[in-house]
């Protein structure tokens, strides 16, 4: 989070941010950030593990189907970034399916690490609940650990519709791999002799 703008002189913005962030299921120790350390709060995240995302797509369709709402092949609750999941949908999802995630405020100067295929909590309009105005910088990475997750994450890209925002391989992981691998062996190659000896 490289800037955070909290406008001058509005007092009721600043009890609507406290409120935000409580209602976002944020520990103490945040709250005091705000409160007591005066930081910079920018954005309110929810994040889920990996293992829980069947979990949670099964909720999300049958909240869907419960307010009428198709559940078409080719789209996905998740990936479509079209739900966002307020405290009574978090309550529900950790009374129904034993899901809970964590909730993170993201004050100025943090950075949030997402690990690979870890639902995240998005709205409509972005991936996170701005609390001010601010400016985050992004950067997609994939670590030697999660390249399986991350392949797997592809797959299920290429059954969304064609038309979907998430429909092509933006992280070229497959390309990741060959490279990683490629470089791997010419280590190896380069330090031949050397490995071989006792």
């Amino acid at each position: 989070m490289v800037y955070v703008g909290i406008p001058k002189g509005q007092a009721d913005q600043e009890e609507e941010v406290l409120k935000t962030i409580q209602d976002g299921d944020s520990d103490e120790l945040t709250i005091k950030r705000f409160t007591e350390s005066r930081e910079k709060p920018g954005a309110l995240w929810h994040i889920y593990a990996a293992k829980d995302t069947e979990k949670i797509r099964e909720f999300l369709k049958k909240v869907a189907e419960e307010q009428g709402q198709e559940n078409p092949v080719d789209h996905d609750p998740i990936h479509d970034q079209s739900w966002y999941l307020d405290r009574s949908l978090r309550k529900r999802l950790h009374q129904e399916y034993g899901v809970q995630g964590w909730a993170i405020v993201q004050f100025l100067g943090d950075v949030v690490f997402i690990p690979a295929g870890a639902p995240h909590q998005a709205r409509p309009r972005g991936t996170v609940h701005n609390l001010y105005s601010c400016i985050k910088v992004a950067e997609d990475f994939v670590s030697p650990e999660h390249v399986k997750h991350c392949f797997w994450l592809t797959q299920e890209f290429r059954y969304l519709s064609h038309t979907h925002t998430n429909h092509e391989d933006k992280l070229q992981v497959k390309n990741v791999i060959y490279h990683a691998v490629k470089d791997a062996v010419g280590i190896l190659r380069a330090n031949e002799s050397s490995l071989s000896r006792p």
